[in-house]
């Protein structure tokens, strides 16, 4: 039977296929594709944990007391029926093979399965061994864990295709960032997740990815079976289960429709971005790893405005990445820019972003009572002197193959700032002291703490350039946690005092000649295009997929009228009226006759 879920829509365009459940479990479950050649080597691992599991239980049930109840013996004799049944371990094998599952995850996508059955018994006595079910598998998961922690244990291998002809779409609670890249690669076309916002870094890795999403949608991974057939629709938010021949033929449409607009804009990519008045504006992307470049050059970029570091410090098991390797990341992403600049982000990490390895002392994100306020971005930075030094030399040294810039997370404080400058003027010491060589930087700062934008001024004497990253300003500005689902519907970039911050941010740094930019999500959306242009705006950087759509709006606006505009959408008195003010403007100006455009 079809039915809808409805959630946030946080990347355009539409997706159909086949339901893969990432299935929530009490043991951290890795998701990740196996080659052929790997087959074999899955179904050994699920057989020893299946006898590793079976030996445990029959030792339990050998040496239970002569006291216990007989009731202990039968459910130990329950759960090994559950554990040979081929209902379990056998279909466990069928993912493995056909959709080149690991064996965890393989293991996981059964228990979905076999759960739904469970439930769906009218028995309340079966019913209830779905308990059982869940335990046996917790047990089979753990021993997987601990043979997986053997020295000889092999790394998975992420992203490779899996064997089914039908396109994919992934079904989710939550999605990690970390686990989000590892997916970048993988056979999904679209996804799902009950959990997040419009701005949560799950959402924006999506974008990244430039595959449609919907998030927040609840029940969605509680609703949805695996191979269910799926079309999301990343414009409106809802996601179709099960849909019927004719919804699918029209979604089909049009996803076509979509094809064919995105052909027709990519043929402005190497179009000067010059509005109708003349003004030159510099286009710039967002990527998260060094292999992204070239994306941002396929779609016309000015050079990268955000290389967001973090990532490479991700997946690693709590071991951070060494200067060395830094250093070759941030050189290829350099060198792939043809000379184009590349402006690097120090490691942002902590919020909706921890690291299994988070402090010294083994901070982690899940003991921290409101992380999104705690040691994350330049505060763990700074907490990390050894680490933030190996960082900086890395950033220092790739320069010297290209124009870097290099771009400071989240300050708030003039000590901050101090402290900051202090640590880069000592990575330059050590370079120059070990005769490495390295190259000169601009040092920008990033305005994304209300703080930060009411004391700008001070700020400016310390730094070349800033960047104002709208995402983290929204959140504090207007006191809402963008990861947190129950509030994610507050977070709204329409905010009169949102705005009236950027707009004074802008105008500060072009009063005393420092450039400024915009890299949060706002600078992709190009129903903002014509306010950020009017409020004075000349930088804006965006995910590489979104820079043609931000074009196609600049070439028709005139900056000059729009600067105008822009204290009457200011002075709103609510986000909704300022929304309705620029929208009426916009359609103001779209039907009016383009003779300036002629005669310029």
């Amino acid at each position: 039977m079809s039915f809808q879920v409805f959630g946030l829509p946080v990347s355009r365009g539409i997706a159909i296929g086949r339901a893969v459940l990432i299935a929530s479990s009490r043991v951290d479950v890795a998701h990740y594709f196996i080659s052929d050649a790997q087959v074999d080597t899955e179904i050994g691992r699920l057989r020893s944990a299946r006898n590793a599991v079976a030996d445990e239980l029959s030792t339990l049930q050998r040496d239970l007391p002569p006291e216990a109840p007989p009731e202990l013996s039968a459910l130990l004799d329950v759960h090994l029926m559950l554990l040979h049944d081929e209902s379990l371990t056998g279909a466990t094998k069928v993912w493995i093979r056909e959709r080149r599952y690991n064996a965890e995850w393989a293991l996981s996508a059964q228990l979905e399965v076999l759960a739904r059955q469970f439930d769906e018994m009218d028995d309340v006595y079966l019913r209830e061994r779905k308990a059982d079910l869940e335990q046996v598998v917790e047990r089979l998961l753990r021993a997987m864990a601990r043979a997986a922690a053997a020295p000889d244990a092999g790394a998975p291998t992420v992203g490779l295709p899996a064997t089914s002809e039908d396109p994919l779409v992934m079904v989710a609670n939550d999605i990690a960032p970390a686990d989000m890249l590892q997916f970048k690669k993988s056979v999904f076309s679209g996804f799902v997740t009950d959990l997040g916002g419009r701005t949560s870094h799950t959402a924006i890795v999506a974008r990244s990815m430039d595959i449609p999403a919907v998030v927040g949608a609840r029940e969605a991974s509680r609703l949805i079976r695996q191979d269910d057939w799926v079309i999301i629709d990343g414009d409106a938010g809802i996601v179709i289960v099960d849909p019927s021949p004719e919804v699918m033929a029209e979604y089909r449409a049009f996803r076509q429709q979509r094809e064919r607009r995105r052909a027709v804009l990519a043929r402005l990519r190497h179009t000067p971005a010059v509005t109708r008045d003349g003004e030159q504006v510099e286009l710039l992307a967002n990527i998260e790893m060094p292999g992204d470049a070239a994306a941002a050059l396929q779609a016309g970029a000015a050079g990268i405005g955000l290389f967001r570091s973090e990532f490479l410090f991700m997946n690693r098991d709590g071991q951070l990445p060494s200067e060395d390797e830094q250093y070759e990341a941030y050189r290829t992403a350099v060198e792939a820019m043809h000379g184009l600049p590349v402006t690097i982000r120090t490691v942002d990490v902590g919020a909706d972003k921890a690291l299994d390895r988070m402090s010294t002392n083994e901070l982690r994100h899940e003991h921290v009572l409101n992380p999104a306020l705690g040691l994350r971005a330049i505060r763990w930075s700074l907490s990390e002197p050894a680490m933030f030094r190996a960082q900086l030399r890395a950033i220092l040294r790739a320069a010297a193959h290209g124009p870097v810039k290099l771009l400071i997370p989240m300050l708030a404080h003039l000590s901050e700032v101090r402290r900051t400058l202090e640590a880069l003027a000592r990575a330059r010491q050590q370079l120059a002291e070990a005769g490495r060589a390295f190259g000169a930087v601009e040092v920008g700062a990033m305005i994304e703490v209300p703080a930060a934008a009411l004391v700008l001024p001070a700020f400016l004497r310390h730094f070349d350039f800033v960047s104002i990253g709208t995402n983290d300003l929204i959140q504090y500005t207007l006191a809402i946690d963008r990861a947190d689902d129950s509030v994610a519907h507050l977070y709204d970039p329409w905010h009169p005092a949102v705005l009236r911050l950027i707009a004074q941010s802008i105008e500060q740094a072009r009063s005393v000649g420092r450039s400024v930019s915009v890299c949060g999500e706002m600078a992709g959306d190009p129903s903002f295009t014509e306010l950020l242009l009017g409020m004075g705006l000349r930088s804006f950087s965006m995910h590489p997929s979104q820079v043609v759509a931000v074009k196609e709006r600049l070439l028709a606006t005139d900056t000059r009228e729009w600067a105008r505009r822009v204290e009457s959408i200011l002075s709103a008195e609510s986000p909704e009226r300022a929304c309705q003010a620029a929208a009426t403007l916009m359609a103001a100006e779209a039907a009016a006759p383009r003779e300036t455009a002629v005669l310029g």
